[in-house]
């Protein structure tokens, strides 16, 4: 099986291409209203925190300074807001939609849930993120930056459902002989945290801000054992340590030093296609499709002002890691890199869900 892979060069030099300059925005005014960005998942999670962390920012750039507020719809997977926010039509630019890899994938796989297409949409903004799986303190001391002294632990995970960006964890653990049994149907990444903290769960996973915001206190306290990162991708394409956790082995490490995980194969350019649709450019800022353009331009102004302030990457690194933000055009060359994978990828993983969880998609 071929899997076609973006590098890290290649996914950046793409978008840059594609064109970054900010437009000049045209008479548009926000003052007196309200922006609402709609997170079709719990106000726990890394989307969350993504959201809560720009929403500030956004509103100082806009014309007017309208107040952004956070508002949440979750539900199946995030699959319930898509679907709602396909409905939406323009009214006065005060519409605002966040995406996740959760919401990326039931597309990829052709879920019989999805009511939405992402080409009718108008990205204005996108960011990569990391992921970072744990333990708890009792199988984390077993840990020896392998699986091999975890393949005899029975182990419970809050899934939002094998299809959503756990699909990326999933597999991983699956790669390195884990016995990982998912209790699916949680509404956000940020909810399978609470399940951790109330021992409800023995291993978890979060994205960056997640991770970052929620997750780190743990470890602080002694309730939780960093595992593996997902990784980066470096300029070649493989799979390094995430900038943001140097100090956290990455998957590909681990399975390398865990007996039967191998980073070749079928399985492997399975899991690190998807890893490269869901991560690298994991989070998107939609508008309804029939935006007119000069408020289209006015948000890409916007979050390009705010990439460019002098302190950007010293206050997103703490709250939402070290990855690259795109505005514009290059959202949308991003969007193209997170809503593509490979027909032999996408099969590969049609048949472990179904193998492994029962679950048919086509």
């Amino acid at each position: 099986m071929t899997v076609s892979v973006f590098t890290r060069r290649a996914v950046v030099s793409m978008i840059a291409a594609a064109g970054l300059a900010a437009p000049v925005a045209a008479e548009v005014d926000f003052s007196g209203k309200t922006i609402e960005w709609v997170i079709p998942f719990s106000e726990t999670g890394g989307s969350a925190k993504w959201a809560n962390f720009f929403a500030p920012l956004l509103s100082e750039e806009l014309p007017g300074q309208p107040t952004v507020v956070v508002k949440f719809m979750p539900g199946a997977g995030s699959t319930k807001g898509a679907n709602w926010f396909q409905e939406q039509k323009h009214d006065d630019g005060t519409l605002l939609f966040g995406t996740s890899g959760s919401t990326q994938f039931p597309y990829l796989l052709n879920d019989p849930r999805v009511r939405y297409e992402y080409k009718e949409w108008i990205p204005v903004m996108a960011s990569g993120t990391g992921g970072v799986a744990y333990l708890n303190a009792e199988d984390g001391a077993k840990f020896d930056g392998s699986a091999n002294n975890l393949k005899d632990v029975d182990f419970i995970y809050g899934s939002q459902g094998a299809t959503r960006l756990d699909l990326v964890p999933l597999l991983a653990w699956q790669m390195l002989g884990m016995n990982v049994e998912p209790v699916f149907g949680i509404k956000g990444r940020g909810d399978g945290r609470l399940m951790f903290e109330r021992g409800e769960a023995t291993i978890d996973y979060q994205t960056s801000s997640g991770y970052l915001g929620g997750s780190v206190p743990l470890v602080e306290a002694g309730q939780a054992v960093p595992m593996m990162t997902w990784g980066a991708l470096d300029d070649d394409g493989s799979i390094v340590r995430d900038p943001t956790f140097p100090d956290i082995p990455s998957f590909k490490e681990v399975c390398e030093a865990t007996e039967g995980c191998e980073t070749s194969g079928d399985q492997w350019d399975a899991w690190k296609a998807f890893f490269v649709a869901g991560f690298p450019v994991q989070k998107l800022a939609f508008l309804p499709g029939d935006t007119p353009q000069d408020v289209v331009d006015t948000y890409t102004a916007a979050f390009q002002a705010v990439i460019e302030r002098p302190d950007f990457a010293e206050i997103s690194s703490k709250r939402v890691g070290k990855y690259p933000v795109f505005v514009g055009d290059g959202s949308q060359a991003a969007l193209e890199t997170a809503t593509s994978v490979q027909d032999g990828a996408k099969q590969y993983v049609l048949g472990w869900l179904k193998d492994a969880y029962g679950v048919e998609l086509n």
